[in-house]
């Protein structure tokens, strides 16, 4: 038998017996408004925006809340495990925590609160290249957990393998080259307020401490860090890549590969043409492509082209546990969780990304259960029905 997430649910109500609630929220959708109150529009409106008029975003939504949980009874569900196996390794649960960059702006621990999070938890915890802490420091915080790292696939392939080099010497044993952001999309909630974090050098630990990203200027980052802003923008991403580039990728990692943001069958074919491990099912939560398809919509079709030849995970709209509950009876082997715990942090720090994790997963446990599920195997497309939007 696994962990019993479940159990949260009882402990709260227990220390409910002495006069304590939980300080966040348990209905994981109130985060956003709750951290926008307390934390102002700047840095929330940067985690929570998206592309154009935020199209896709509800799409990502709508799909998810289309799909609906057709329960089954008597059914022994007393025992229950949710741990699966994704890209070789044991997770306890179908969970990761996604890639957030310049988590700074939401709480003082930044990426180090969210990965010892994890750590306590035992999901894995991805690292965004663009995060406000340097890898190495965000390893030590973790002691042996499972992490991953997240690339942005810039232009200057000395900056690529020092950060896979570094990354690999951290004890990062994922790497998930996120393939959708080549270039910022239109984003008006952060245009309107001209807020953008790495022109104030926020999001740039990872290029600043790097030996090959220093070489290349002029002066030391400290003498001049206009000038190391003006190299990390232009060298940040790269809209010339195409598939076989990713060799130089596979020359330079030892480990599973996994590329984020894959929305059509051929591309996910394409992915595992190359050996590539793994796919992420995603539109970077609607802030990319205005008008995109919603991921949820795009998933069967991934799962039903690549699902035999590698691991398909999901983002982009989960919100609770019966959403990762339909994305699993999708195919997805499971799923990454962004804004609710980048919200999360930013309310409590460490705590507040623990009490996100605890939640979404005693969600999706009870949500298992009711429904007549007592792991995740037994998911398939025919638990689901479709509604109206």
């Amino acid at each position: 038998m696994g962990a019993r997430w479940a159990d949260f649910q009882y402990e709260i109500y227990l220390n409910g017996m002495n006069g304590t609630v939980p300080r966040l929220p348990t209905d994981l959708t109130r985060l956003e408004e709750l951290a926008e109150h307390r934390l102002g529009p700047g840095p929330v409106g940067y985690v929570a925006g998206s592309a154009g008029n935020g199209s896709t975003e509800r799409a990502n939504r709508a799909a998810l809340e289309r799909r609906r949980i057709v329960p089954r009874m008597l059914r022994d569900v007393e025992e229950r495990d949710l741990s699966v196996r994704v890209l070789g390794r044991t997770l306890p649960a179908p969970l990761a925590l996604a890639p957030v960059g310049v988590l700074s702006i939401m709480h003082p621990d930044a990426e180090c609160g969210a990965a010892r999070a994890a750590a306590a938890q035992g999901v894995p915890f991805i690292l965004s290249s663009a995060s406000s802490t340097p890898m190495e420091t965000v390893a030590e915080a973790m002691g042996d957990a499972e992490r991953w790292f997240q690339l942005y696939w810039g232009s200057d392939r000395e900056v690529t393998r020092s950060f896979l080099g570094r990354a690999r010497a951290a004890g990062f044993s994922v790497l998930v080259v996120t393939l959708d952001t080549p270039l910022l999309s239109w984003r008006p909630r952060d245009l309107d307020r001209a807020y953008l974090p790495f022109l104030h050098g926020v999001g740039t630990a990872n290029y600043f401490t790097d030996p090959a990203f220093r070489a290349g200027l002029d002066k030391p980052v400290e003498e001049d860090p206009n000038a190391a802003v003006l190299r990390f923008l232009g060298l940040f991403g790269d809209a010339a890549h195409t598939w076989p580039d990713l060799a130089f990728l596979r020359e330079h990692w030892e480990g599973p590969i996994v590329l984020k943001g894959i929305l059509h069958p051929d591309d996910a074919r394409a992915a595992a043409d190359a050996g590539m491990d793994g796919v992420v099912v995603s539109n970077h939560g609607g802030r990319q492509v205005a008008g995109s398809v919603a991921a949820a919509d795009a998933l069967p079709g991934v799962v039903g082209a690549v699902g035999d030849r590698l691991d398909v995970l999901f983002d982009s709209g989960i919100r609770t546990g019966d959403d990762i509950a339909k994305a699993l009876a999708l195919g997805a082997r499971a799923v990454l969780l962004g804004r609710p715990y980048a919200y999360g942090l930013g309310l409590d720090g460490q705590a507040g990304v623990e009490h996100v994790v605890r939640s979404v997963l005693a969600e999706l446990d009870l949500t298992l259960a009711l429904s007549g599920h007592a792991s995740p195997a037994t998911l398939d497309p025919s638990v689901l029905t479709e509604g109206s939007d």
